[in-house]
């Protein structure tokens, strides 16, 4: 059985974000093992707090992502 970990900053995705997300990695499991793996794939989605994940040496928090996402 497949487990697959996504980790993002907290307040950066909606609760239909992240849906999507395990929809759409489930899919690509999915296509990679077979349609049988579907029932036993696990995704999930853990939220890191703001400050305590660094891009380039930086903590950017959920707004500093969030503006990153729509440049």
């Amino acid at each position: 059985m497949p487990l697959v970990d996504i980790e993002v900053i907290d307040g950066v995705f909606d609760a239909a974000q992240k849906a999507r997300m395990i929809e759409k990695v489930t899919d690509a499991m999915v296509a990679v093992e077979g349609e049988a793996m579907r029932g036993v794939t696990w995704v999930r989605v853990k939220e890191v707090r703001s400050g305590q994940w660094g891009i380039g040496g930086n903590t950017p928090s959920a707004d500093d992502i969030k503006a990153m996402a729509k440049s």
